[in-house]
């Protein structure tokens, strides 16, 4: 029996006959198919069957092949960018849509689509692997997160100067992490990430926050660490304010008022029409993280630039809640003066697309000179206190950071800044000498940096034939001078890059190290290694951020490799 004719036209009867009203089948491997009256079945089975088994010629059709892979594409992308589940391929709107758009298009089911975002993962993630091959040497950023299973996940992002001098980050994934926290456990799952990646001799610094476990960790794995500077001014804005006297009642006054009108549909409404009828912009209030020291600034700043709006909803409410007075208005005023510098510096310090480890010890030195010159013209003794609380806190931070090799090497070979940003005399030369000795060391790695004359003396001092008596001598005042050249070459060519100009501090260090790297070749390396440090660990928050979406109540039944695959390929595209 001949099909019918509008049924012709489709390039899938070249592979399928019909033997029966409602019965086809395939000529390719004799199955038989329901048929009803259209080929969306022949088409899935050809697809799924013989698709991959034939060449692009003996498909039904070259053009539409190569049309449906750029639906299906598209398909995968949507559900990797937009965190969209799998079922969304049976979703009856969604379905609709698709027909509308591309008739001729039939949606993968769930299971298959879900072979397309492992296929992308395999394949972006050897492609990853080849860009890590190429680079010196790497940093990590490290954390913890808990989904709305309970379930615990470890995440690694990894950053690096590219071939071509461009800050590079890479997610290496967010592992399933079951056992215990310990930081044996951790140092475990870090080495298996390393060696996976092959990293593990390439990895020269850890950034993590200040946890017992993840401090540990980093020790166990014999790596330098670098605290989260992010969570370091989290930790001293919120100390500074528990040491003022009544600010941390005002703080909880603002709070309890903040709450409220986020809470009460009728405090929400009524102080949205006040709004209007001021004729402002309609704002919502912002309630504060207790984790996040900054959202404190941005609740007590919204707050502020509310107050009369806020004022006139309270009064035609019937609340308890009174708002604060004119002076304690004043007081958030000056707070917010204070800790306006705090909020450039979390943002500034919490950047992946630029160079952020360099910036930490002049943010410190600038945040102590920009607050003490605040707190100069502060009327409330709050606010003086508090400021003067930050100057104090922020100085010992600063005067620690400065003797820390994973902070003062990246302000060093960092051409804006060098030697301006150290508060400290004694530290800054202390971290001179440290530039000048790893210098050095990658001048004895380096071979072509042994001048001719001195591999000549060496090998003439081997080749003698005094025997095994001087054997000993002569390789101690060989390798002496060695040691004496890489010191005085590395001593001229770090004296003779700090003893330029410094770059203006809006232009990118990277490209002056591009342009330099046969200048100071050495330096370049060491550039290399330090600049691609995060100042924080907020890249693996930002990844948390982007798991919450994935890992929703809609999708809480998603496996946790499935997981990993989505966040990678979210993050990494």
């Amino acid at each position: 029996m001949e099909p019918p004719r509008k049924r012709r036209t489709s390039p899938v009867w070249e592979h399928f006959e019909l033997f029966a009203q409602n019965k086809v089948r395939c000529l390719l491997c004799h199955k038989e198919l329901t048929y009803s009256n259209n080929t969306s079945s022949m088409i899935r089975h050809y697809r799924a069957i013989h698709d991959h088994a034939q060449s692009a010629a003996s498909g039904p059709d070259t053009s539409q092949n190569s049309r449906k892979k750029i639906v299906d594409d598209a398909l995968v992308n949507m559900v990797i960018k937009d965190s969209q589940p799998f079922s969304i391929v049976e979703d009856v709107g969604f379905k609709e849509l698709i027909h509308v758009l591309e008739p001729t298009y039939v949606l993968p089911t769930r299971q298959a689509l879900k072979a397309m975002v492992d296929k992308q993962y395999e394949e972006a993630k050897e492609k990853a692997k080849k860009t890590l091959q190429k680079v010196m040497s790497v940093s990590l950023t490290s954390d913890m997160w808990t989904s709305i299973n309970m379930e615990a996940y470890l995440a690694v992002t990894c950053h690096f100067i590219d071939e071509e001098d461009q800050l590079g980050t890479i997610l290496l994934g967010v592992e399933h992490f079951p056992s215990t926290h310990t930081a044996e456990n951790l140092a475990m799952a870090h080495s298996r990430f390393m060696e996976e990646w092959g990293i593990k001799d390439k990895t020269k610094c850890i950034v993590t926050d200040a946890a017992a476990n993840m401090i540990a960790c980093v020790n166990n794995l014999n790596v330098r660490h670098a605290l989260c500077v992010a969570h370091n001014l989290n930790l001293i804005v919120k100390k500074s304010f528990e040491e003022v006297p009544g600010l941390s009642e005002l703080r909880a006054k603002c709070r309890k008022m903040v709450t409220y009108f986020r809470t009460s549909t009728t405090a929400k409404e009524t102080l949205t029409q006040v709004q209007k009828q001021m004729g402002l912009p309609s704002l919502k209030m912002i309630l504060e993280v207790d984790t996040r020291w900054n959202s404190t600034y941005l609740m007590l700043e919204r707050l502020y630039n509310l107050r009369e709006p806020v004022g006139a909803a309270l009064a035609s409410l019937r609340t308890e809640i009174t708002p604060p007075t004119s002076l304690e208005y004043e007081i958030i005023k000056e707070t917010i003066q204070v800790l306006g510098a705090f909020q450039q510096a979390t943002i500034e310090l919490s950047g992946e697309k630029w160079v952020s480890a360099s910036k930490v010890i002049p943010m410190l030195k600038m945040l102590s000179h920009t607050t003490q010159n605040k707190t100069k013209s502060l009327t409330s003794s709050m606010a003086r206190q508090l400021g003067a609380n930050l100057v104090r806190r922020v100085i010992d931070r600063s005067l620690k950071a400065e003797a820390i090799t994973v902070r003062t090497m990246p302000t060093l070979l960092d051409p804006r800044f060098k030697k301006l940003g150290f508060l400290s005399s004694t530290k800054l030369e202390e971290a001179i000498t440290r530039l000048k000795g790893n210098c050095a060391e990658i001048i004895r790695n380096t071979p072509s940096s042994t001048p001719l004359q001195l591999q000549e003396a060496i090998q003439t001092d081997q080749s003698s034939d005094s025997g095994d008596l001087w054997h000993l001598l002569d390789s101690n005042v060989g390798q002496s001078r060695q040691n004496s050249s890489a010191i005085v070459d590395a001593t001229i060519e770090v004296d003779r890059y700090l003893s330029e100009v410094n770059l203006p501090r809006q232009e990118y260090p990277l490209m002056y190290w591009s342009k330099h790297k046969y200048i100071y070749p050495h330096l370049y390396k060491l550039a290399q290694m330090f600049l691609c440090i995060p100042a924080s660990s907020v890249p693996c928050e930002r990844v948390f951020s982007k798991a919450g979406e994935i890992v929703s109540k809609k999708r809480n039944r998603l496996n946790p490799n499935t997981v990993k695959k989505l966040i990678f390929l979210n993050k990494n595209q």
